[in-house]
C-alpha cells in the first residue's frame, strides 16, 4: 500500500493533533448530534491534558461531523497542525474506542489500517424494467463505480448511472464495455463485479473487451444500492473479506524469495530500523502477531533519524532526539522514504518482531577474514 496521501500532512512540521471518533449515523440513535458532542467533549479533555492550544482545539471541532451525510457506521481521523486542520480522513469502519492524542508526531497508523487492504476493483450493478426480455417499453439501468476496498464504502469512487431502451441495450452494452475496461487498466483493477438481472447482465458480460472478461465475478445483489455507499457494499465485502490485494502479495513473495536467498530482505526492528536510516526499504511488512507494543523509537527532525537507542542516533549526529511511539516514527519514515506499507496477517507470514522490509538493493556481502 502506497501511502501518499499523507505526504500533505507530513509536509508540515508539528505538534499535532490526531482525533478517532466515530461518527456513524444510526437509525437507533435519537440524536446523533448529541451523541457526537459528547464523544468530543472526551475528546477535548484529553487534549488539554496533553498540552494542546486552544486553536488546535478549535480547528478539531469546527471539522468534526463533517461526514453527517454519509449513513451507516463509519468514523473520522482529524488531524491539526498549529492551529490549522492538516489532514481530515474518512474511516469505513468506526475506531474501536473514541482516541486524542497530541504531540510531536501524528498518530496515522490507526487511519493507516482502515486503508487496508486497499483492492482497486469495478462494481457493476444492471436493472432490467420490462415484462420480458423483448419488451420494447422497458429499459436497462446501469450502475457502475470504480473504487478501492474499503475506502470505496465511504468515499465513493467515479460513478456511471445511465439508462438505456432495451431495443439500444446490445450496442450500449459494448459501449460500456469499453468504459469498463479503459477504468481497469487505469487503476489496475482486480475484479468486476457484477449484478443485477441475469438476461441484461449477461449480456453485458459478453460485450466485455477479452482482458476484462475473465476478472468477472457474478454476485447477488442482496438489495438495491443504498445512496451514500458503496455500489454492491454487502456483496463486494464478503468478496473482500480476509483477502489481501494482489500487489501486497506480490510484495509478500518477493520478501520470501529474499529472505531465502539472504538477498534484499531485513527481517526484525532492529535490522528493519536499520534499513530505514538508510532510505533502503522499499516496503515495509507487519504483521498482527506482535506478542507486545514495540518499545519506543527514538527520532529527529528528519524521517529517516530513527534508531532503537538515544545513543546511536546522538552518534550519528543527530540533534533534538527524543522518544516517540514505535509506529508513529515507522508511519514518518515510511511516508519520508517513499516506502510502501504491507500489513499482513501473522497466519500467513511470521516475522520476527512482527516486522520485515523488502530492500530496494541488497547490502554487499562483507569479506570474510582469512
Amino acid at each position: 500500500m502506497r501511502l501518499t496521501f499523507l505526504e500533505p500532512l507530513y509536509g508540515q512540521p508539528g505538534p499535532f493533533a490526531s482525533v478517532y471518533v466515530d461518527t456513524s449515523q444510526n437509525d437507533a440513535q435519537t440524536d446523533p448530534d448529541a451523541v457526537l458532542a459528547l464523544r468530543w467533549r472526551r475528546l477535548r479533555d484529553t487534549l488539554v491534558a496533553e498540552g494542546a492550544d486552544e486553536d488546535s482545539i478549535s480547528a478539531v471541532a469546527a471539522s468534526l461531523g463533517h461526514d453527517a451525510d454519509v449513513p451507516g457506521t463509519h468514523g473520522q481521523a482529524l488531524f491539526t497542525a498549529h492551529g490549522a486542520l492538516a489532514l481530515q480522513g474518512e474511516l469505513p469502519d468506526p475506531p474501536a474506542r473514541d482516541t486524542a492524542h497530541f504531540g510531536a508526531l501524528p498518530d496515522t497508523m490507526p487511519l493507516i489500517a482502515q486503508h487496508a487492504p486497499e483492492i482497486p476493483y469495478l462494481a457493476g450493478y444492471v436493472h432490467y424494467a420490462g415484462r420480458h426480455s423483448l419488451d420494447a417499453g422497458g429499459t436497462v439501468h446501469v450502475e457502475a463505480e470504480a473504487g478501492r476496498w474499503p475506502l470505496t464504502k465511504v468515499t465513493p469512487g467515479e460513478r456511471l448511472d445511465e439508462r438505456v431502451p432495451v431495443a439500444e441495450w446490445p450496442h450500449a452494452a459494448e459501449r460500456l464495455g469499453r468504459w469498463l475496461a479503459g477504468r481497469a487498466d487505469r487503476m489496475g483493477a482486480e475484479v468486476l463485479v457484477l449484478a443485477g438481472d441475469t438476461w441484461a447482465r449477461g449480456i453485458l458480460a459478453r460485450r466485455l473487451p477479452a482482458r476484462l472478461r475473465g476478472r468477472v465475478t457474478a454476485v447477488d445483489a442482496g438489495g438495491a444500492p443504498r445512496p451514500g455507499r458503496a455500489l454492491l457494499e454487502a456483496a463486494v465485502e464478503r468478496l473482500f473479506r480476509g483477502r489481501p490485494a494482489a500487489h501486497d502479495e506480490a510484495l509478500v513473495g518477493a520478501f520470501l524469495a529474499q529472505r531465502a536467498r539472504r538477498g534484499a530482505a531485513a527481517e526484525g526492528l532492529a535490522e528493519t530500523v536499520a534499513a530505514l536510516q538508510r532510505g533502503q526499504v522499499g516496503a515495509l511488512l507487519l504483521t498482527d502477531r506482535r506478542r507486545s507494543a514495540p518499545p519506543p523509537l527514538w527520532v529527529g527532525p528528519e524521517p529517516a533519524h530513527l534508531a532503537l537507542t538515544e545513543g546511536e542516533l546522538r552518534s550519528y549526529g543527530v540533534g533534538g532526539v527524543r522518544p516517540e511511539r514505535a509506529d508513529a516514527a515507522l508511519a514518518r519514515a515510511l511516508v519520508g522514504t517513499g516506502a510502501e506499507l504491507v500489513l499482513v496477517s501473522g497466519r500467513r507470514l511470521r516475522l520476527r518482531d512482527g516486522v520485515g522490509a523488502l530492500l530496494r538493493y541488497a547490502d554487499f556481502p562483507r569479506a570474510v577474514a582469512a
